[in-house]
């Protein structure tokens, strides 16, 4: 089998596993590969890829590889989406960061950071599949531990945790993801009387736009002092 038809083989388990899929597992199946070459395959497929001017490429993210569009299609493809792509209100993303930085931590813990209570916004990250529990802190009353997931990870384009942005980075991208909500605000409200009844649907906050799937998950924008109706906040 020359290299031409493991890069193939190598395109194919990567455009149809459901997850990202690691290189260790790409070597399991391709005939006298090894994990190292199989990461070889991958980087001559996005050599390939950026030889050819394509519309994707290959990313490393959550343990493992996957195909994404380029950026500068990230407007086209919302606009084939019959939904909203997955955003992060402020609330959400400022709770989803705090427990991306120091887990695992408690429910307490990460409202002593954000000063408000966070039961019902931990709760909608845990049903988005952001946050999960991992167990309990070790002290009177056992309260329960929280961390991210492995789809955290591919949302916001991450390889591992290790990857997470500075503090000083992740304020930025805070910023641009308040910009961007604003003008598409503004742009809406120019094109129809009524836009201002419906939320913006900026990109995702990070630097790395993905299109998701998934009939794109949203969260909604929710006020702190009205933070989820019909919801009880976790114990």
């Amino acid at each position: 089998m020359d290299q031409a038809e493991k890069r193939r083989i190598v395109e194919a388990l990567i455009l149809a596993s459901p997850e990202p899929i690691s290189a260790a597992r790409l070597a399991e199946i391709i005939p006298y590969c090894k994990p190292g070459a199989a990461k070889d395959l991958v980087n001559e497929l996005n050599a390939e890829y950026v030889e050819q001017d394509r519309s994707f490429e290959i990313w490393e993210v959550a343990g493992g590889y996957q195909i994404r569009t380029r950026a500068e299609f990230s407007g086209y493809l919302q606009q084939l989406q019959k939904q909203r792509p997955l955003r992060l209100s402020r609330a959400a993303l400022e709770t989803v960061s705090i427990v991306a930085y120091k887990q695992p931590a408690t429910r307490a813990e990460v409202e002593q950071v954000r000063g408000v209570e966070v039961g019902p916004v931990l709760k909608t990250l845990m049903e988005k599949d952001l946050v999960r529990m991992v167990g309990h802190r070790d002290v009177p009353g056992r309260p329960m531990l929280y961390g991210t997931t492995r789809r955290f990870l591919e949302v916001f384009g991450l390889e591992s945790l290790k990857g997470l942005p500075t503090l000083r980075e992740l304020e930025e991208l805070t910023r641009e993801h308040e910009a961007t909500a604003a003008e598409a605000s503004e742009s809406d409200a120019d094109e129809s009387p009524r836009a201002e009844a419906t939320p913006p649907a900026p990109t995702e906050p990070g630097a790395r736009p993905v299109a998701l799937d998934e009939d794109a998950d949203e969260f909604d924008e929710e006020r702190e002092d009205d933070p989820i109706d019909d919801e009880e906040s976790l114990s």
